[in-house]
């Protein structure tokens, strides 16, 4: 029998791989265009804390469509940018930070930004509120795009925690919890002896 891992319940979806399968042959061979992909199945499939579009305004997700996968058809409901009320400030707070810090070698770095910073907002894992398959993927997405950023995650927090210490550290707070994880069934594992 299979041991269940964090991928292998989602890996089996077979709606979930013909959309990826669909998307994949038409990527355009760019650095994100998997990662990238795997966000779009599992926001379509309602498995992310992403609305329609990624969290994207509907001319910046028409963009990132037409960079990453040429030729596929758009979705009839295109979102808007999400409003987040009272968290509105945090949410700029992160986007700044990721955009302070994106590697500047692709333009879906700012796309990437947006969308992360979005999904902070979700109440999981980072990876998981990203729809992304596993953790390793969202290790992947921030190496590529914001390398700096990575680079200053040494003792490998999990991404949420990490990037909420970052707004805390500069903010000269020094007790500082993501506003979102404390329901989260792993909260003990995130806020442990880092």
């Amino acid at each position: 029998m299979e041991p269940v891992t964090e991928t292998s319940t989602q890996a089996r979806s077979p709606a979930r791989g013909g959309l990826y399968a669909v998307l994949m042959a038409r990527a355009a061979g760019l650095p994100n265009d998997d990662l990238l992909a795997r966000m779009l199945v599992s926001q379509a499939g309602g498995q992310s804390a992403l609305p329609a579009g990624l969290g994207l305004a509907s001319c910046d997700f028409r963009a990132l469509m037409g960079r990453h996968f040429p030729g596929f058809g758009l979705p009839a409901q295109l979102a808007r940018a999400p409003d987040f009320g009272e968290r509105g400030v945090e949410w700029d707070d992160l986007l700044a930070l990721l955009m302070q810090y994106r590697a500047g070698a692709d333009a879906s770095e700012t796309w990437l930004a947006l969308i992360v910073a979005t999904a902070c907002m979700g109440g999981d894992h980072l990876w998981q509120d990203l729809g992304l398959w596993q953790r390793a993927d969202l290790s992947q997405l921030m190496a590529r795009n914001f390398p700096e950023l990575t680079a200053l995650n040494i003792r490998d927090m999990k991404w949420k925690k990490f990037l909420y210490k970052q707004l805390c550290d500069r903010a000269g707070v020094y007790v500082c919890r993501s506003p979102t994880c404390e329901a989260c069934v792993d909260y003990a594992k995130c806020f442990g002896p880092e």
